[in-house]
């Protein structure tokens, strides 16, 4: 009887969704019947917001390349966070850093690190300095991304039962080796759908390097849209470019949740 009525909702779920497709289709049909897509879809304007200015590194690559270089940062910075917010002698620093930059829009950070850094510098050196945007951003979206990590480490560290721990122990292992060979392993497999879900979410924020003058992918678009004034061709294509990306990490991350599952109950 419970076979049956699974069965039936799943044939429910699945007219649903193809009702949904069908409606999507025919929309995005006429949507798209009344756009002016080639005069964006040149050559020269798919490398533009693809790669950025010739001779440098912008568009859609620098979106991906920023979202490659913060994710091990962040994931290395937020473990740090949470194991000192679970510790006695560091836990009021990682407490502090982590409500301050959650309290704080990205977009404050942001301004913050790219002004505050040269007045630092100077202050130390005596010396002036000029930030590359670039490196404003990564250091920005680093600090606000780390605090979102740590809280979603530490929710997995407190997951873990005393019974592995002093397993670890029982083997002769130090505290740093059980945590680094036994608990974030584990911690990273629970953790994975917030994990990538967090990074879902950095990967899109990336788009407000650009308030910095950072040519990232939604820069490049709105430089290629005061040039063309199409900004319906030209922001539809953005959203389904990020649409694309977004949703194939989702599936991966998906995947990897299933498989690790599988491999856990084994």
């Amino acid at each position: 009887m419970a076979g049956v009525y699974l069965h039936e909702n799943k044939r429910k779920e699945r007219l649903i969704h193809l009702g949904a497709t069908v409606i999507l289709v025919i929309f995005l049909f006429f949507y798209f019947r009344h756009l002016e897509l080639k005069p964006v879809l040149t050559k020269d304007n798919i490398r533009f917001l693809l790669f950025g200015m010739p001779g440098e590194i912008g568009g859609l690559s620098l979106t991906i390349l920023m979202t490659i270089i913060l994710i091990p940062i962040t994931l290395v910075w937020g473990a740090i966070l949470a194991v000192m917010r679970n510790s006695k002698l560091f836990k009021w620093f990682a407490t502090v850093y982590i409500e301050v930059v959650r309290a704080t829009p990205l977009i404050m950070v942001i301004f913050w690190v790219y002004f505050a850094i040269p007045i630092f510098v100077k202050g130390v050196t005596g010396k002036d300095i000029s930030v590359q945007p670039v490196i404003a951003a990564l250091i920005a979206f680093s600090i606000f991304t780390s605090a979102y990590i740590a809280e979603i480490i530490r929710s997995g560290l407190n997951s873990i039962s005393r019974g592995i721990k002093e397993a670890g122990e029982s083997l002769g292992f130090t505290k740093f080796q059980i945590y680094l060979y036994i608990i974030m392993p584990l911690v990273i497999k629970r953790m994975l759908p917030a994990l990538i879900s967090q990074y879902i979410a950095m990967f899109k924020d990336t788009s407000l390097a650009y308030i910095i003058g950072v040519i990232e992918f939604f820069r490049a678009a709105t430089i290629l849209n005061n040039r063309l004034f199409l900004s319906m061709e030209i922001f539809t294509i953005v959203a389904i470019v990020y649409f694309i990306i977004a949703f194939s990490m989702s599936k991966l991350a998906r995947h990897l949740e299933v498989k690790w599952r599988k491999q856990l109950s084994e």
